[in-house]
């Protein structure tokens, strides 16, 4: 069931989303070659803390962590590392921020110093992905016609689109309905009305769109070993159009 929220609860769930956003800002600032995902993730779990938030994902059915953050080959859900990252690497860094009981999710994907134009051009189309993503979340759209934006923009650009991890409704639960995968045909789908928040979070993989799960229950790699990005905001469908909730030019 899809719940449909208020005016007054999209708004508190732009103050989660925006605590999660500052906390991209500020891992912006840091991310070079040397710095390690782990003191990405100690920053986040105290940036969170220290606002009054509570890291959604830390005790999330098992998982130990504030932040996933996923290198290269590594899809999404990645453990926070002591490893130091390297010129060259990509990483994608992903933030659950519960605040006042609301949730904010945003996945943002940071180069590490200079990296190749393979992992450039990936970046780009990822994040063009989710911006023509975004613009077709309008009531009375469906999700197919968000699916089908990013999956033919994916696609004309030579890259696939992740089926087996979905984007999600979001509001006081992190996963709530309508879960979707970013492929899909225009005019089909659920049906977008005012009220809806969920997230657009298309992952793009420069080979195949097979992954698998690691050992450890949630590493998601791809299957080939080729690199892997993503981008995610969590919007909620307005009268006015898409209202970005974690939109990281909103004035701190």
């Amino acid at each position: 069931m899809i719940t449909l929220k208020s005016k007054q609860e999209i708004e508190l769930m732009k103050q989660a989303g925006q605590l999660v956003a500052a906390c991209h800002r500020e891992i912006a600032k840091l991310m070079q070659p040397g710095i390690t995902t782990f003191e990405i993730e100690d920053l986040v779990d105290t940036m969170i803390t220290k606002h009054g938030g509570k890291p959604h994902t830390k005790g999330y059915n098992g998982y130990k962590y504030a932040t996933c953050a996923s290198v290269n080959d590594v899809i999404a859900h990645g453990f926070p590392s002591r490893t130091p990252l390297r010129e060259g690497d990509i990483v994608t860094i992903d933030i659950v921020a519960e605040l006042d009981g609301w949730l904010g999710d945003s996945a943002w994907c940071y180069a590490v110093g200079s990296v190749s134009d393979e992992a450039r051009r990936l970046m780009e189309v990822t994040k063009q992905c989710l911006d023509l993503g975004i613009a077709q979340a309008f009531a009375g759209n469906r999700l197919g016609d968000i699916a089908h934006a990013v999956q033919s923009h994916a696609e004309r650009n030579g890259y696939s689109v992740v089926r087996d991890l979905l984007a999600h409704g979001i509001g006081r639960d992190m996963h709530e309905e309508p879960n979707y995968a970013h492929v899909g045909l225009p005019g089909r789908g659920v049906r977008l009305k005012e009220g809806m928040v969920f997230t657009i979070e298309p992952m793009l993989n420069a080979g195949t769109h097979h992954m698998y799960i690691e050992a450890d229950g949630w590493t998601a790699r791809t299957a080939d070993g080729r690199l892997s990005a993503q981008y995610e905001h969590t919007i909620a469908i307005t009268e006015d159009g898409p209202l970005v909730l974690t939109d990281q030019a909103v004035a701190p």
